[in-house]
């Protein structure tokens, strides 16, 4: 089965009342804004769409903003920021890795201790040595450009000790620019071969969706999800996410997978279909990039 390839967003929006967008590689590079993908959303807006921007950022949304507002997004283009760090907090909070965490990422991403409003008498927790630890918060890897195998000493150790790992970005790669990183989903991969336990708690996971679900509601507005389109550009993020909760996906092929999709300005028929063949992940559209 071909997946249609359509020419931009407004030719399939009239179908639709929300947007669950997602970032990195779709609006942005992590450098700069897309200006046809903000044009596109600020036009699905004007028409009176909801623009939920659906993120495996492994941050609280405020952070998320303040990046955003940073690299210059127009603020116009969205109503409001679901991240799969706020998801991941809630459980953190909730106690599911224990009250003495092993941190993993970058010091921007200590945001994600900061309190936490959704959860009623949360957990306090503690970072601590990976010795002295109930579980692991991993955000990402400590070097974005090393293969996730050096840390296979810890995980050994980790999962000897019986720890989960609380993965709050399932993300295996990202492009910042014409540079590719892993990303905490890499690592909580590798720590589940390794015999590790990972929880996973954004896209293409349930509860990152419930809490986009909840920030959609807040808004004052009941969309059911059959009129809510999901935006992405991962095939096993994005895509199999929407799939999963049983909402259409438009497939941005100009990101993670322009090289298989052969994508210039559009992605190429035969090679789009192969690759989704491949991948056994479906989405309802497909176009090069967000427009």
């Amino acid at each position: 089965m071909s997946i249609p390839i359509v020419a931009d967003l407004a030719e399939i929006s009239d179908n639709y009342d929300a947007v669950f967008c997602d970032l990195w590689g779709c609006l942005h590079n992590g450098i700069e804004p897309f200006p046809e993908a903000v044009a596109a959303l600020q036009a699905f807006r004007r028409r009176g769409g909801k623009v939920v921007l659906l993120t495996n950022a492994p941050r609280p949304r405020a952070s998320v903003e303040r990046q955003l507002q940073k690299i210059g997004v127009a603020r116009d283009c969205w109503d409001v920021i679901a991240t799969s760090g706020d998801s991941a907090r809630s459980a953190m909070f909730q106690g599911v890795v224990g009250d003495k965490v092993w941190f993993m990422g970058q010091d921007y991403d200590l945001t994600f201790f900061e309190p936490i409003h959704l959860v009623d008498d949360p957990v306090k927790i503690t970072r601590v040595p990976l010795e002295e630890a109930t579980g692991i918060a991993c955000l990402g890897p400590f070097d974005a450009q090393a293969d996730p195998s050096v840390n296979r000493p810890e995980f050994l150790y980790a999962k000897q000790k019986g720890l989960k790992l609380l993965c709050a970005n399932p993300d295996i790669v990202v492009d910042r620019g014409d540079t590719r990183e892993w990303c905490a989903g890499a690592l909580a991969k590798l720590y589940t071969e390794m015999g590790g336990e990972s929880l996973y708690f954004g896209k293409p996971h349930p509860p990152v969706y419930d809490l986009a679900r909840r920030r959609l509601a807040a808004l004052g507005t009941d969309i059911p999800d059959s009129r809510i389109l999901a935006i992405g550009d991962g095939i096993g993020t994005d895509i199999k996410g929407a799939m999963g909760e049983d909402i259409d996906s438009l497939f941005i092929t100009g990101g993670l997978a322009l090289v298989e999709t052969l994508t210039v300005d559009q992605p190429n028929q035969k090679a789009l279909d192969d690759f989704i063949e491949s991948q056994q992940i479906t989405p309802t559209y497909a176009v090069g990039f967000l427009r």
